[in-house]
């Protein structure tokens, strides 16, 4: 809902709620040595609104099931490559290569700008929805006992027991 454009700078991991930040994020620029991936089924959560939904239209169905199926990281030219960020840079580029963008950003018509992150956004207002249904999910399933046991095991760093919940 920011009528403005939003830029993700990423430098270090951009794993779970952090890799869906800057999945919303209008662009994404990357440092060489950032990474990216999903971890929520591994600790017992998830995101069916825009962490999965707006993350198909991304990078496609079949790359999007890949991150919350396999849960493996992701490195920045990989990224890329999937169309999950818009640049990779050295480190030490990173952020003036975000502040750039954002004062070329900021040359044009604020007015502009703002309709036409309406008009990107348009066509996924429905996920809003779908996301206020997954939060929903996600708090009844969190307070249950699988959804404790991911957490727990998170918290006692090892890795959960999810075999009784079969």
């Amino acid at each position: 809902d920011i009528p403005k454009p939003v830029i993700a700078a990423v430098n270090g991991a951009a794993i779970g709620g952090g890799h869906v930040l800057h999945v919303l994020c209008d662009l994404t620029v990357a440092s060489a040595t950032a990474t990216f991936g999903q971890a929520g089924p591994r600790v017992g959560s998830f995101d069916a609104g825009f962490g999965s939904a707006y993350l198909a239209r991304v990078v496609g169905e079949k790359r999007a099931r890949q991150i919350w199926f396999l849960l493996d990281s992701y490195d920045a030219a990989t990224a890329e490559r999937w169309g999950l960020v818009n640049e990779v840079v050295p480190p030490d580029a990173l952020l003036p290569k975000a502040r750039d963008w954002a004062r070329k950003i900021a040359s044009y018509s604020p007015t502009a700008l703002k309709f036409l992150k309406h008009s990107f956004n348009a066509d996924t207002d429905h996920i809003a929805g779908i996301s206020t249904l997954a939060f929903d999910g996600l708090e009844l399933y969190g307070h249950g006992e699988e959804g404790m046991e991911g957490v727990t095991a998170f918290a006692e760093k090892r890795p959960p027991d999810f075999t009784r919940f079969r």
